[in-house]
């Protein structure tokens, strides 16, 4: 009977079999046992995408398969394959020493079992095992060295026995994979996006500072977006204390919607005696609601009106319009009016004590007025304006007249007319808190048509406060 060998080439002597070489023979199977146990050799796979098969040599030493550890060698310009027969079944030290950035592939010369490949990149050392687990599809099990575990096929939930030292590499993750808590239920799962620049920066912290978490990336402007699920609300806090939101400095708070666009803000303003700010977008209103089902618009500084009636008012004393008079109609309200000729320039007078609230700045205005006429010519009023503080003399002059564009009467009698708003009135005196201030009405007779009297019946004021309220 001959002999046999191993997959690794060694040879089993047969009974009687080499005859006055058993000694040779045997103690070249102790040296492949040496070699496959903790030889070392070198397998050029230089050169172009190719295959490179790996093969024994029975009875002889010196074939690369039957080395513990192999070193794969040379300038590769193409993805490599290198094979190992399918009834090898023994593990390999694999270094990647190769120049050139291709794959290198180790697997069993043929079958669909599991494979290891060096990465384009990679030109580590690995740990693999050629299992010859099946006699047609037998698997590659492999174990990185140095890096962490990369893959162990036969154990699907391997533990770690001390801390993981990523060495300066990262942990890659599928995508929609993550980290489970110990009953196997996902605790983090990461999503991914193709050609990501920006990503989330954690920070921990040293005794009296803060752990962070901020965004970073190739953006110059980067958010952070925390997205709850369905109905679902961002929340902050424990529960157990008050939950505070703040700026993170000298820097404003600002509350918005859509990233701004279409929002209405509120501003809370860094500093000493800061304001807080409520601006509702466009024609929107800042609301109060109570309790119940009551809602209110919140009074905010800006632009607010006065109605000054003709029964305020009185004529000059030179040049003065007619006095009040109360005119009786046929149907509805009965109208007091003060009467402005037609053929000279009459005045009246009235005053103010504006609130606290007011900016103190220029006013505007519109007249309100009639004609017992059908005549449809225009009416021109003029209003001018002067402040008198405590302690100041009211013998001070106006100042300069300002008149909304001349307003024709609607060519029926009795019709109420209302002028457009008024150009910006400078008030003279330089206004201040807690002063009076004068104003004086009248018709410019030159610069208006209508051939009748006209009626004044009062005048709405336009100014603009920069406080809530007089306190």
């Amino acid at each position: 009977m001959a002999s046999t060998f191993t997959p690794l080439g060694i040879e089993l002597q047969a009974t009687g079999e080499n005859a006055g070489t058993w000694g040779t023979k045997t103690n070249t199977n102790l040296q492949l046992i040496e070699q496959i146990s903790g030889g070392f050799t070198q397998q050029s796979i230089a050169g172009g995408a190719q295959t490179t098969a790996l093969s024994v040599s029975d009875g002889s030493t010196g074939a690369v398969m039957s080395h513990r550890m192999i070193e794969f060698t040379g300038t590769i310009s193409g993805n490599q394959i290198v094979t190992i027969p399918l009834d090898a079944q023994t593990f390999y030290f694999l270094r990647n020493s190769t120049s050139g950035s291709h794959t290198v592939q180790f697997k069993y010369v043929s079958g669909s079992g599991d494979s290891f490949t060096f990465s384009a990149t990679d030109k580590g050392d690995k740990i693999v095992f050629a299992a010859g687990d099946d006699s047609t599809n037998p698997n590659i099990k492999t174990l990185a060295i140095g890096t962490g575990i990369a893959s162990v096929a036969a154990d699907t939930t391997p533990q770690l026995g001390g801390d993981l030292d990523t060495n300066s590499f990262n942990i890659g993750i599928d995508d929609a994979h993550g980290i489970n808590d110990e009953n196997g239920n996902e605790q983090i799962i990461f999503q991914t996006t193709a050609s990501a620049v920006n990503q989330i920066d954690i920070t921990n912290a040293a005794t009296g500072s803060s752990p962070s978490i901020s965004a970073t990336g190739d953006d110059s402007n980067v958010d952070i977006v925390l997205i709850p699920k369905g109905t679902g609300e961002t929340k902050i806090g424990t529960g157990a204390a008050n939950a505070t939101l703040t700026s993170s400095g000298a820097h404003n708070l600002i509350l918005d919607t859509n990233s701004g666009t279409n929002s209405g803000t509120i501003t809370i303003t860094d500093g000493s005696n800061g304001d807080i700010t409520i601006a509702p977008n466009g024609t929107g209103v800042a609301k109060a609601v109570d309790g119940g089902d009551n809602t209110a618009a919140l009074k905010i500084a800006g632009k607010e009106t006065i109605w000054v009636p003709a029964v305020a008012m009185y004529p000059n004393t030179t040049s003065g319009c007619a006095d009040l008079a109360q005119v009786e109609l046929s149907n509805g309200p009965e109208i007091k009016t003060l009467d402005f000729d037609k053929d000279s320039d009459e005045f009246a007078q009235f005053a103010i004590a504006f609130p606290k609230s007011w900016n103190e700045g220029t006013i505007t205005f519109q007249a309100f007025f009639t004609a017992d006429s059908t005549n449809t010519g225009t009416v021109s009023w003029g209003l001018s304006g002067v402040a008198i503080a405590d302690n100041d003399s009211v013998n001070t002059a106006f100042g300069t007249q300002v008149a909304p564009t001349a307003k024709a009467h609607s060519g029926t009698a009795n019709d109420l007319d209302v002028t457009a708003e008024s150009g910006a009135v400078t008030i003279a005196g330089s206004p201040s808190t807690d002063e009076q201030v004068f104003f004086q009405i009248s018709r410019d007779v030159s610069a208006d048509s209508l051939t009748a009297d006209a009626k004044l019946l009062g005048i709405k004021i336009f100014f603009t406060t920069d406080a809530a309220n007089d306190a």
